[in-house]
C-alpha cells in the first residue's frame, strides 16, 4: 500500500492497485485507527469520514470515557470509527447501519480491532423506528454521529432511542447544526420532550455540537 498524506488529526492512503480503496489513519486515546473506504461500493453518504464523528471521538479522549465492560450501540455507523474505538477502550459494542453498509464496517472492525478482542464488536442492520424492538433496552451508552440531518426520519430515531435506553443510559449524539436540514429544531425543540440534554462539548467555528442526553 502506497500512500500519499494529508495533515490534519490523520493521515490517508491510497491503493495503487485498487484506486478506490482508501484508508484514513487517525490516533485517539492512544490507538492508531485505519479506517478503510471503498468507493466501489454504493453505501452514499456512509461512505463519508464525517467530522462529528472524529469531534466525538475526540471527546472521548479529553473527558476520558470509560467504555470498559460497558454495553454500547452505535447508531448509522458509517464507516465505524466511533464504534471501534469504544470497542477498542474495552465496550462491548453492537455497531449498526442500513444493511449496503455493513460490509464496510465488518472489514474496519476485522482490520483495526485484535482477534483476541474481536468480541467484543458485533455488526447488525438496523432500520430506525421498524426493527429497533429486535434490539434489548439494556445498553449504558448509545452513540450517533452526524445521523440528525432528515427530518423525516426525526421520530424513527427518537422512537429508536426511547426504545433502546433506559434511566441509566448516556447518549452521546455528536452533530453539525444545520439550520436548513431541522437538526437545530430536532435538539432544541424535539429532544428536550424525551430526554434531559446537555452540551458537553462545542466547536463554535465549526457548528459542531456534542450533547449528552438521559431519558426523562
Amino acid at each position: 500500500m502506497d500512500a500519499h498524506f494529508e495533515k490534519t488529526n490523520s493521515t490517508s492512503s491510497c491503493s495503487k492497485e485498487d484506486p478506490d480503496m482508501v484508508i484514513n489513519r487517525f490516533e485517539f486515546c492512544g490507538h492508531e485507527l485505519h479506517i478503510t473506504r471503498d468507493f466501489s461500493k454504493n453505501v452514499g453518504v456512509a461512505i463519508v469520514i464525517w467530522e462529528p464523528g472524529r469531534v466525538l471521538c475526540h471527546y472521548f479522549e479529553e473527558a476520558q470515557i470509560v467504555f470498559a465492560e460497558k454495553k454500547v450501540i452505535e447508531l448509522g455507523s458509517g464507516t465505524g470509527l466511533v464504534g471501534i474505538l469504544a470497542a477498542m477502550l474495552g465496550g462491548h459494542v453492537t455497531l449498526t447501519d442500513q444493511p449496503k453498509v455493513l460490509s464496510q464496517i465488518e472489514y474496519n472492525v476485522t482490520s483495526n480491532i485484535p482477534s483476541a478482542n474481536l468480541h467484543l464488536a458485533k455488526v447488525c442492520a438496523l432500520s430506525w423506528g421498524r426493527d429497533h424492538y429486535q434490539f434489548p433496552s439494556d445498553y449504558d451508552y448509545i452513540l450517533g454521529s452526524d445521523i440528525v440531518y432528515k427530518s423525516h426520519e426525526f421520530d424513527l430515531l427518537i422512537n429508536t432511542l426511547l426504545h433502546l435506553s433506559n434511566q441509566n443510559t448516556i447518549i452521546y449524539l455528536s452533530s453539525k447544526m444545520r439550520q436548513d436540514m431541522g437538526t437545530i429544531d430536532f435538539f432544541e425543540n424535539r429532544i428536550p420532550e424525551y430526554f434531559n440534554r446537555e452540551i458537553v462539548h462545542r466547536i463554535a467555528e465549526k457548528k459542531i455540537n456534542v450533547y449528552k442526553l438521559t431519558k426523562k
